[in-house]
């Protein structure tokens, strides 16, 4: 057990302490969510020969914060720290190693100017999305405009529409629904 010196030179059992209220508190408090914590991980992670070693991970973030303080509401704190676990090892899957981006020219990266064909390409995108754009109701239009173009939220769509969030939110559903039909049929040929 680890003990610190206190200010008289001594040892003081703080730290032994800290650890042993721990220990009592994560046998009675999080030993028992053991069930729901596996569940929660199988449903939120897709490679199952890594949950164990998560579920070892959490215990070691939450009994650590433990030694600290106790948290006042195990459940919700344990359930927390596995999301926020979660994350950051999706986090850590989306990092590219500086190394494998080195030198770009020996991988024959294209440049920033693309080239003629793309121009095109996305130029006849443009104008098919301006197309099915104009083919949406008013208001759904100036919803999905306000919503993906201009990047507002519901709130901000609502407020400058003039209505409320849920019919905001409503009407960027809709709109974007729509308009996802009308690309799909137009790039298959009027086949839906």
């Amino acid at each position: 057990m680890v003990e610190r010196p206190d200010h008289q030179g001594g040892r003081s059992s703080d730290v032994a302490s800290a650890m042993s209220n721990a220990d009592a508190w994560f046998m009675r408090e999080i030993v028992p969510l053991e069930g729901s914590l596996m569940q929660f991980l199988q449903h939120n992670w897709r490679n199952k020969a890594e949950i164990l070693d998560l579920r070892q991970e959490i215990y070691i973030r939450v009994y650590e914060a433990a030694t600290i303080r106790i948290p006042e509401k195990p459940k919700q704190f344990l359930f927390a720290t596995a999301r926020n676990l979660l994350i950051d090892r999706v986090r850590q899957a989306l990092v590219i190693p500086i190394d494998a981006a080195l030198d770009f020219d020996t991988l024959d990266v294209a440049g920033d100017t693309p080239g003629p064909e793309r121009v095109v390409m996305a130029r006849d995108e443009l104008r098919r999305l301006q197309a099915a754009l104009e083919k949406l109701q008013p208001r759904w239009r100036e919803a999905v405009v306000l919503g993906r173009i201009e990047g507002l939220s519901r709130r901000e769509i609502a407020q400058r529409m003039g209505i409320t969030e849920g019919t905001a939110a409503q009407y960027l559903s809709w709109g974007i629904c729509a308009l996802v039909e009308t690309l799909y049929r137009d790039s298959s040929g009027g086949k839906t």
